[in-house]
């Protein structure tokens, strides 16, 4: 023991008996007052390996009344024994310290060990002292340690603009008026640092008539992985309105970056739930009130008459134009229409030589933006085919990932183009027309705000942005599909598919096309797209997921309940799948609706169409 200790003093002069604290702990003690630009910290020996069998060794660091503490680790490597880093080597975290001590009756924040791709490399404190405790035990080993950056944060900077509701811990109200700012930042409970366990905090926005509400979540880091948001205990649920009765618009979950939520009307309610054993950093986010398009506004004074190309009946002008806009560039807003038509300049006459037109398209809620094309010729020529339309006429499309413009996709010459759809609220086409022909038309296409994704079957469930109920009460066969299908589906997306059957009925599936963008196991390490099947609402490991280019397959259900979720991330596209449901009796049979009339409909006669559906069950069940 004596050894060990001359061997910590000699590691660092400012090593010293920490008193009002453990008693069996050592400690150094790093304080804004005498490093206020704050510096570097290691653990002892570093980069050499760490001595083995340390008690107790706190690195304590402390802030001014107004600040916190940010630690950013550029090394870790403490040897793990035990995957919750139980036993062996560990660091304890203390974030939400209310004095500038622990003890072992202190509750912790967290338990660190492995490398540094297994921990947070950012740690902040909620108050003005931090503190790491680290633990080694025999036998010695190879681990180096760590090395990280320590600084001072003004506390202030992460104050929310709204105003606490009497009563009540975390919920906030943010109301508009001539005498409130029109924009302004709100945080998860202790953000930066790590959000508490078990809470529920509201944030109600109160906007007045002719405005709108507009949400930036700048980052969001709650949980890792890749599981759906039905099973998640940490979780964000957006609502188009003044409680959580309001259709649900966005619920966010894992991590992201530049989420945009817009309202549809003057309320909109804001409901974050944290259930989970170990929390996340939280949610940092941005907020305005807008006026509505329609509502006067001095700069559309200035469009210039005659600007607009195509139907102006759908489109609107925005905001201003100057010496630097084209004349035929457009917004589409659907607070003035849901659906219209967009075309090239001139069309169906050919579009002039070097035009460029840009086309933004602007949903609100849970809207999404379709684009369907009537019409497509642009010109080229036999040389430029297959080059992915680089360097010759194109109309290209654009959504909006992690803030910035993300190409999803790019039309040329006369290729029939599938339906594209947008990842949120916002859709962007830029048409490029360098050369100018009297055989190139150009193109048209419809374009719609819709809020069911481009799925047309299943009745749509207000709970959720995207999911579909089929019930065999309602109908004992159907289809569906992926969003957008057949047309790329959209990135950043999570669609259910709930079936609800009789208590002695069960689902078979048929998936008649399937590519989902991924590589198995279809998980976040390999960043994959992935289909989920599901008896319960929680995962089902029963089924593994699907991804990737796939040969026709079946799914059946265990029980009258079945989920399935599809799930997008906001890296590629694909194609998605197209199927088709059948409600069977727990024989093997398919059910039928009840006849409506005096006409007797006997189990086992059915139309042609219906024979058709059934085909691969019958087959596979006489095949058995």
């Amino acid at each position: 023991m004596m050894q060990r200790a001359v061997l910590l003093l000699c590691w660092l002069p400012l090593l010293n008996h920490c008193h009002a604290v453990n008693p069996g702990c050592s400690c150094v003690v790093y304080s804004s007052s005498d490093r206020p630009q704050g510096g570097t910290f290691t653990s002892p020996y570093y980069p050499k390996r760490y001595p083995s069998n340390i008690d107790c060794l706190l690195y304590t660091f402390i802030g001014q009344p107004d600040e916190i503490v940010e630690l950013t680790f550029h090394h870790f490597n403490i040897r793990r024994v035990r995957p919750d880093c139980g036993g062996g080597d560990f660091v304890k975290v203390f974030l939400h310290l209310e004095t500038t001590g622990v003890s072992e009756y202190t509750p912790w924040s967290g338990v660190l060990c492995g490398d540094l791709r297994d921990i947070p490399q950012i740690l902040y404190s909620s108050r003005s002292t931090l503190i790491l405790e680290l633990h080694t035990q025999g036998p010695p080993s190879n681990a180096t340690g760590f090395f990280g950056n320590f600084r001072f944060i003004d506390r202030r900077l992460f104050e929310t603009d709204g105003v606490l509701i009497p009563g009540t811990m975390c919920d906030l109200e943010f109301v508009s008026s001539q005498s409130t700012p029109q924009y302004g930042r709100f945080y998860s409970p202790r953000y930066p640092s790590s959000y508490p366990k078990n809470i529920r905090c509201s944030y109600l926005f109160r906007a007045r008539l002719k405005e709108r509400i507009r949400l930036v979540f700048e980052e969001i880091s709650l949980q890792k992985g890749d599981l759906s948001c039905l099973n998640r205990a940490d979780i964000i649920r957006v609502h188009d309105g003044v409680d959580s009765g309001a259709p649900t618009i966005a619920v966010l979950c894992n991590q992201g970056e530049e989420v945009e939520v817009l309202s549809t009307g003057s309320d909109l309610f804001i409901e974050f739930v944290a259930n989970s054993e170990w929390p996340g950093q939280g949610f940092k986010a941005t907020f305005q009130f807008q006026m509505l398009e329609d509502a006067p506004h001095p700069e559309l004074d200035k469009v210039i008459p005659g600007a607009v190309t195509g139907n102006p009946k759908y489109s609107v002008i925005g905001p201003a134009v100057s010496a630097t806009t084209s004349l035929c560039d457009m917004v589409f807003n659907s607070d003035q229409t849901k659906t219209g038509v967009v075309t090239s300049p001139g069309y169906p006459n050919p579009y002039p030589p070097r035009t460029h037109c840009t086309y933004d398209f602007q949903g609100r809620g849970k809207e999404r933006v379709q684009v369907i094309f009537q019409d497509l010729n642009l010109y080229h020529t036999s040389s430029n085919t297959g080059n992915k339309c680089e360097g010759v006429d194109s109309l290209v499309a654009y959504v909006h990932i992690d803030g910035k413009k993300e190409k999803i996709d790019s039309f040329c010459g006369e290729t029939p183009s599938p339906p594209i759809m947008s990842n949120g609220p916002r859709l962007s086409l830029e048409f490029h027309g360098v050369t100018s022909s009297r055989q190139s038309r150009g193109f048209k296409a419809t374009y719609s705000f819709t809020e069911n994704f481009g799925i047309t079957t299943g009745r749509q469930e207000a709970k959720y942005p995207c999911a579909f109920v089929y019930n065999s009460n309602e109908t004992r066969n159907g289809t569906f599909a992926s969003p957008n299908y057949p047309g790329l589906y959209p990135r950043d997306t999570e669609c259910h598919y709930f079936f609800n059957g009789q208590p002695n009925e069960r689902v078979h599936l048929h998936f008649h096309f399937f590519d989902v963008e991924g590589v198995r196991p279809c998980d976040w390490v390999s960043a994959s797209d992935f289909v989920e099947f599901s008896n319960y609402m929680s995962r089902d490991r029963k089924y593994s997921r699907r991804c990737g280019p796939l040969e026709e397959f079946d799914v059946e259900s265990d029980r009258k309940f079945f989920r399935v979720t599809f799930k997008s991330n906001d890296r590629h596209d694909g194609t998605g799948f197209n199927a088709s449901y059948v409600f069977v009796d727990e024989e093997g049979n398919y059910t039928t609706k009840p006849p409506t009339s005096d006409a007797s409909t006997s189990k086992g006669t059915t139309t042609l169409a219906l024979l058709l559906l059934l085909w691969p069950v019958l087959f596979r069940r006489v095949a058995l």
